[in-house]
């Protein structure tokens, strides 16, 4: 059974309503099917209609759903081969970060994510996605065998933010991933970057300086989460509601603003009710991304990538 959202009672209704018919009809030997094909009908129009206008605090909601599909899944269905690499070789191997070497629709690649966990003990072990200083290390060192191998890089985003605690701090986090942005953005190797879940603060962009950033639709990025900007704004956590529309965090905001070069499209009712589908359509979008730069040397993707971020900022200047 899914973890439905505030905003989704008509349609749990409608699905429960599904359900029972399916389950009388099996038990009483009933021919419903037409009924319940009806009923499916207007199920789909219904999930169209409301994912179609969904609010950013909405938004926020769908990105964090437990049942996202999340940075090894996306592995599990695009890279064959996966051979983890671990450790950033000074302190610790963080969890938070997962990346190695495998082979994307036939092209040798490093790919670099964020790991939420799927379940409590999971979440535990990966921090809830929330990478420590060497998880940023790790990333950086894996950046380096790509570009020592000539490898493309591919980079999947998803994580409320890098780790806040105390021992982070003392390691150098802020330093970490001013590194991992520097050493991605001086990168000779191709970079794309999709944004799955959530892609929050420092602690995504140090995974999402690339040459070409996506987004899946219900995916948010930001530079703060909504309650953060909240407790900071308002003094209160209570307006994360107001912060989230304020900071344009959404897939539609961010390619009007040119913070991220293309929307990948989620299966009707968003990624948590088809996985798959939302995995491929992903995968198909970093294999047209990825390929205009495999035919360009190593000067060139590294100036694209500079140009590309400070067009961002020129396009604020007053």
């Amino acid at each position: 059974m899914l973890s439905h959202l505030d905003f989704e009672q008509s349609i749990v209704e409608l699905e429960t309503k599904i359900e029972e018919l399916r389950h009388l009809g099996d038990a009483a030997n009933l021919k419903i099917a037409g009924e319940v094909s009806r009923l499916e009908a207007r199920l789909d129009r219904l999930l169209r209609q409301t994912y179609a206008k969904l609010a950013p605090w909405q938004k926020v909601q769908v990105a964090r759903h437990p049942r996202r599909p999340h940075c090894t899944d996306f592995i599990s269905g695009l890279i064959e081969g996966f051979t983890p690499l671990a450790g950033d070789r000074a302190f610790a191997d963080d969890e938070a970060i997962v990346g190695g070497l495998g082979r994307f629709r036939g092209l040798s690649v490093v790919v670099i994510g964020q790991e939420k966990g799927a379940d409590t003990d999971s979440r535990v072990k990966h921090n809830f996605g929330m990478a420590k200083p060497e998880g940023y290390r790790k990333a950086q060192r894996l950046m380096a065998v790509a570009e020592r191998f000539g490898l493309p890089v591919v980079t999947l985003v998803d994580t409320p933010g890098a780790y806040p605690g105390v021992g982070a701090e003392e390691r150098g986090q802020a330093e970490a991933i001013a590194r991992s942005i520097d050493v991605s953005l001086a990168l000779r190797v191709p970079v794309v970057g999709t944004v799955i879940g959530e892609g929050g603060s420092g602690g995504a962009i140090a995974l999402a300086a690339a040459n070409s950033v996506l987004m899946l639709e219900h995916a948010i990025y930001s530079v703060i989460s909504p309650e953060g900007c909240a407790s900071i704004l308002w003094r209160s956590g209570e307006h994360a509601r107001d912060a989230a529309e304020a900071l344009k965090l959404t897939a539609a905001d961010l390619l009007h603003l040119k913070v991220i070069d293309e929307i990948v499209p989620e299966p009707v009712g968003a990624a948590h009710r088809d996985p798959a589908t939302a995995i491929r359509h992903t995968g198909d979008a970093i294999e047209a991304a990825l390929k205009p730069f495999l035919a360009l040397d190593g000067p060139a993707l590294k100036a694209r990538r500079r140009e590309k971020f400070l067009a961002i900022g020129s396009q604020f200047l007053i």
